[in-house]
């Protein structure tokens, strides 16, 4: 299967502090590649990083085959990788239209996106010339996911799409991804590990900014071993057990 990600021993900064120090992956495309590490590991500086909003001081990252590293952000995304940030981040004072249309390239963007768009997220469309600020938590997170969807972006990058989510938000959110991954590549994010465990076909361990265990979800879920060293002690008791993915606990916060 080819790459349409490949991270190859990155190094960045922010300020003086080395936050990523040498962290490598692989994205296959057509997949969902979960990016797993307690908190404070680097997994929000590495997607950062990748769309270049802290650009790695050194190592390599291609998209498609083509070098990005060095490019800006807005370079970054035009290529086709979107980003959804942790905590939302929308427009609050703008409705959700307005949310929409100014993550649109060309102008005929949204109208050519809205069935996909609407079909995943049906609220949006009820909602859709309320302001941001009026939705619910997670309706928010469904606008902040529809807006990265406005281009024909081929690659998202989804950071924490659970965060304060109910159970039963969670569940949709997890039903909205699976379908998604029909249309585009995901490199997630995702502290609730059962959440991720459904979804991603491979997974990435980060361990203080460092590359530390990669391979199948299918083998890493039977292996608690390993989820209890890197994620946590409650992982390897909790990640049998038949529940939702909305009650698996999150990782243990790290340094």
């Amino acid at each position: 299967m080819t790459n349409i990600l490949e991270v190859d021993a990155i190094h960045t900064f922010i300020g003086q502090f080395h936050i990523l120090e040498g962290v490598s992956l692989a994205v296959p495309a057509g997949s969902i590649t979960a990016l797993l590490g307690r908190n404070g590991a680097g997994k929000t500086t590495t997607l950062r990083s990748i769309i270049g909003l802290n650009a790695p001081r050194s190592g390599r990252i291609a998209f498609e085959g083509s070098d990005i590293h060095g490019k800006t952000a807005y370079a970054i995304a035009s290529l086709g990788i979107g980003y959804v940030p942790e905590y939302r981040a929308i427009f609050r004072a703008l409705t959700v239209e307005e949310n929409l249309r100014i993550a649109e390239r060309s102008k005929k963007d949204l109208a050519r996106r809205s069935d996909l768009i609407f079909g995943l997220f049906p609220d949006l469309k009820r909602f859709y010339k309320l302001p941001g600020g009026q939705l619910s938590g997670g309706q928010q997170q469904m606008l902040a996911i529809a807006r990265a969807l406005v281009p024909e972006n081929r690659l998202l990058l989804i950071d924490e799409p659970s965060e304060g989510l109910a159970p039963i938000l969670i569940e949709s959110i997890v039903d909205a991804l699976r379908q998604l991954s029909a249309h585009a590549t995901i490199l997630l994010v995702e502290q609730n590990f059962r959440m991720a465990s459904i979804l991603a076909d491979r997974y990435y361990i980060l361990d203080d900014g460092q590359s530390v265990h990669a391979g199948q979800m299918a083998d890493l879920v039977q292996n608690r071993e390993l989820i209890s060293r890197y994620l946590g002690a409650g992982y390897a008791a909790a990640v049998a057990a038949p529940e939702s993915p909305a009650v698996m606990p999150t990782a243990q916060q790290g340094a």
